[in-house]
């Protein structure tokens, strides 16, 4: 899989177009004459994606983009987060 920013790395979920239609009326249910369409316009249904540390099989850790269905469906090993450690010298010290 070739990594892109809009594209999952684990399922390669990615960007989806659609369109977008704009009404106006009242609906006949509540006593008007219906909906009228007034304009369609193309868009782009985005994937929910996040920034994550992922461990590999092999060891390595990468910053990769991920959906979060992937997430929650744990398909990602996440890495564990750098802290930095203060030692007992230095905190003495202080």
């Amino acid at each position: 899989m070739t990594p892109s920013m809009k594209h999952c790395f684990i399922c390669d979920k990615k960007p989806i177009v659609g369109r977008s239609i704009a009404r106006r009326g009242l609906p006949k249910k509540t006593g008007g004459i219906g909906y009228k369409t007034t304009g369609i316009t193309r868009r782009r249904f985005l994937p929910n994606l996040q920034r994550v540390k992922v461990r590999f099989p092999n060891g390595t850790v990468r910053r990769v983009m991920v959906c979060t269905s992937c997430l929650q469906a744990g398909k990602v090993v996440k890495a564990a987060a750098y802290k930095l450690r203060h030692s007992a010298a230095t905190a003495a010290a202080a």
